[in-house]
């Protein structure tokens, strides 16, 4: 008897030379979604002494200037303030949608987290890059900026190029394998709930609560730490390195 997990098949469309993965595609607009409209509904009433939503927001915008604060010097980092807000509120919200459950239809999962592709997280991690380099000749200068490849001394400049790639990569494969690995948990304890009758389905749902919670603090953990990270790559970039 095989009990091994079934293979997910994605379904992909797209041009010759150029696919999309549709259940990516709808899973990053919803989150995107999620997160517009709960930033619209909490900001449509501010009030002088926050209560509810609006002291969670708030308390999360002071969450990522202490970030930036704590990474770099807050009159060149505070134009970032509101990359790390979308950057920790995606990142968080992604990473929610998968651990709360999966849906399978077919051989296709049409519900899960984006962030459980490495695809989505290795494209968020390229954007991160790009624009620390981005920022980094806007705010030095072009040639200012070169120069930091070659310092301190000439010879390491290859390794410093080297550098830029294992950034992108390690900082998108972190959030995909802690990710990935999470929502496979979470389908393995729905399989076993839904295929092993009454008396397994009971069981199931201590296992399952307690995933769940420990889900949540996972998907804080590992937004925090993306975030984070990608202040760590601006300020490497932004501040003065001499």
């Amino acid at each position: 008897m095989d009990n091994s997990a079934p293979e997910v098949i994605e379904d992909a469309f797209g041009i010759p030379g150029l696919d999309f993965n549709l259940p990516n595609i709808l899973m990053i607009i919803l989150t995107c979604a999620i997160v517009f409209f709960l930033c619209l509904l909490v900001t449509r009433n501010l009030k002088m002494k926050p209560t509810g939503a609006q002291n969670f927001i708030e308390w999360v915008v002071d969450f990522v200037k202490g970030m930036i604060s704590d990474t770099m010097d807050w009159k060149t980092g505070k134009i970032f303030l509101p990359l790390g807000l979308t950057m920790i509120l995606f990142v968080f919200t992604g990473n929610l949608l998968g651990l709360i459950t999966t849906v399978v239809v077919g051989d296709v999962a049409w519900w899960k987290s984006p962030t459980s592709d490495p695809a989505v997280t290795l494209s968020l991690a390229g954007m991160v890059v790009v624009l620390a380099h981005y920022y980094g000749v806007k705010i030095k200068g072009a040639k200012e900026y070169g120069k930091d490849f070659f310092r301190p001394l000439p010879f390491i400049m290859p390794f410093t190029v080297i550098g830029e790639f294992t950034k992108t990569l390690t900082l998108g494969l972190r959030l995909f394998g802690n990710m990935y690995a999470g929502g496979v948990l979470t389908s393995l304890i729905l399989s076993m709930a839904m295929s092993g009758g009454t008396l397994i389905f009971i069981l199931s749902i201590f296992p399952m609560i307690a995933w769940q919670a420990l889900s949540l603090f996972i998907a804080g953990i590992q937004a925090f730490i993306f975030t984070m990270l990608t202040m760590v790559y601006l300020s490497d970039k932004v501040s003065d390195n001499q």
